[in-house]
């Protein structure tokens, strides 16, 4: 049996929709390892999305103010894409990256209206790891 010819056949992906939305939210989740920057609509749907690792960092390097720094214009410019202008910011975890990341918002053009911190505290829930010696 002849292999089937192809002929006409399209490739089909998933289209980028633009979506126009003024106001969101801004999600800082920084860790001792990475830091994720995720803006979204007042609905919580994602309008786009950033990493220290996504931006091309590794290892330790994605721990650093500077690669947060990256990640939080990084997803800044893609939200200003979809013609977003202000937004609420929450901050999670205890990162090193945490207020570069509010602030490179702030300097890619985003007007940032509140700051809250949203670190769950657990109510003496698991037990820490053991302390480091060095």
């Amino acid at each position: 049996m002849p292999p089937k010819t192809r002929s006409g056949a399209r490739r089909t992906g998933r289209r980028v929709v633009k979506k126009n939305v003024a106001q969101g939210h801004a999600y800082i989740k920084s860790t001792f390892n990475n830091t994720i920057v995720s803006i979204t609509d007042p609905n919580g749907a994602v309008i786009s999305w950033a990493s220290s690792g996504h931006v091309g960092f590794k290892g330790s390097r994605k721990s650093t103010p500077f690669a947060a720094q990256m990640a939080a214009e990084n997803a800044a410019r893609k939200a200003m894409d979809h013609g977003m202008k202000k937004v609420d910011v929450f901050v999670k975890g205890p990162g090193s990256g945490r207020e570069t990341a509010i602030r490179s918002l702030q300097a890619a053009g985003l007007e940032v209206s509140s700051i809250s911190d949203v670190t769950p505290q657990p109510h003496n829930g698991c037990r820490p790891p053991k302390r480091r010696r060095v």
